[in-house]
């Protein structure tokens, strides 16, 4: 299957683009499509606050346009989903967030969905994103562990912050599935959901995920014309 899903990584941490590249490795098979995961090395190296998200949507649409020729999808891999309708403007190809497809993926595993996020500054941005998406009436919280992405590089100080608010989520907001807030999470996803006992999203999965099969089908992007 020709073209690769390029699974772009927003800031410029390699460690995050490392550990995303490992959460997808399960989803890469034979007969494809080629998945590959790449850093905006213009990018912040945290996407911490609205203005990082803004600022980083012009390299983010500069790199996409230099993919353009070889890709089947584009996967915008920040819980933010920065840029995303911008690209999905500018490439004829599916493009996908991971915000939009953690939370649309935990709407099948659960009724009410919790997020954990990175920064309490993260919550605003999130509760915008969810009131456009209409998704509130399903919504239980969304907590943060406080932790930077550079302060997460520290496996035990976030797994333990991250329990700790997965199981105030579930068992004070009553959430019976979780969306990990930030694709710096990925490679907590499996412990967490054996300390919790409930359904974890890893939202760069759910992506890539929706991306393999939107390849694989045909259901492409905009099309040429725009139309």
């Amino acid at each position: 299957m020709s073209g690769t899903v390029y699974v772009i990584n927003p800031n410029s941490t390699e460690r995050v683009t490392r550990e995303i590249d490992v959460a997808i490795a399960p989803l890469r098979m034979a007969g494809g499509p080629a998945i590959e995961c790449l850093t905006l090395a213009d990018g912040p190296p945290g996407i911490q606050s609205q203005r990082d998200v803004d600022g980083l949507i012009p390299a983010l649409l500069k790199r996409a346009a230099s993919l353009e020729n070889d890709a089947s999808a584009f996967v915008v891999a920040c819980f933010s989903d920065p840029g995303m309708h911008a690209l999905r403007e500018q490439s004829t190809k599916p493009v996908l967030g991971i915000a939009e497809c953690g939370v649309l993926t935990a709407l099948t595993l659960g009724q009410r969905f919790g997020i954990v996020a990175m920064l309490q500054n993260s919550i605003p941005r999130h509760l915008r994103y969810l009131g456009a998406m209409g998704m509130m009436g399903r919504f239980a919280g969304d907590l943060p562990v406080n932790l930077t992405i550079q302060e997460m590089a520290d496996e035990r100080v976030t797994l333990e912050r991250m329990i700790g608010v997965g199981r105030t989520l579930r068992d004070t907001h009553h959430a019976d599935v979780l969306v990990m807030g930030c694709a710096g999470m990925a490679r907590f996803r499996e412990p967490l959901e054996r300390a919790l006992g409930i359904p974890i999203v890893e939202p760069t999965q759910a992506a890539v995920t929706m991306a393999i099969g939107r390849v694989r089908l045909g259901w492409g992007g905009r099309p040429l014309d725009g139309g």
